[in-house]
């Protein structure tokens, strides 16, 4: 693995954290959002990392030739998965989306779990900036040492 494959490991790192950060401003901008049934509550949305690996050029590859040793490992969002905790179904007959049982629904998000992924989230961000930064600074000091 070369200095400059890092380049290629921590932007896919970035961009997964990027959506990480999407989705969690999402959920916690949707945590006050009222329906008049269930099924049409707002639900909170999560990412989904997966490992990916990464060839030279930067671009996906299959395990098989991971194994081969021509490939370094990144990380790729597989997909974004809809929470399935229940909504707080809440009694309100005079809300105008209440139901014909007067209740209403809000969504099942917990402010506590989205801030913590949004620092974790955030953090990861960093620290692979960081990384990066700490690569650009190896390889121009290697550089140097040829003039």
């Amino acid at each position: 693995m070369s200095l400059s494959e890092i380049f290629n490991i921590t932007g896919s790192a970035l961009s997964a954290q990027t959506i990480r950060l999407n989705t969690t401003a999402s959920n916690m901008a949707n945590v006050d959002a009222i329906a008049g049934s269930e099924q049409d509550v707002y639900k909170a949305r999560y990412p989904v990392f997966q490992t990916a690996f990464l060839q030279a050029s930067g671009e996906l590859s299959q395990f098989s030739s991971a194994l081969s040793g021509q490939s370094s490992p990144g990380v790729k969002v597989s997909g974004i998965v809809e929470s399935t905790a229940k909504p707080v179904m809440r009694h309100q007959p005079d809300h105008p989306l209440a139901d014909a049982d007067g209740n209403i629904y809000v969504a099942n998000i917990n402010m506590v779990e989205e801030m913590t992924n949004m620092i974790e989230a955030s953090r990861s961000y960093q620290t692979n900036i960081q990384v990066a930064n700490t690569a650009k600074q190896l390889i121009q000091q290697t550089l140097r040492l040829g003039s």
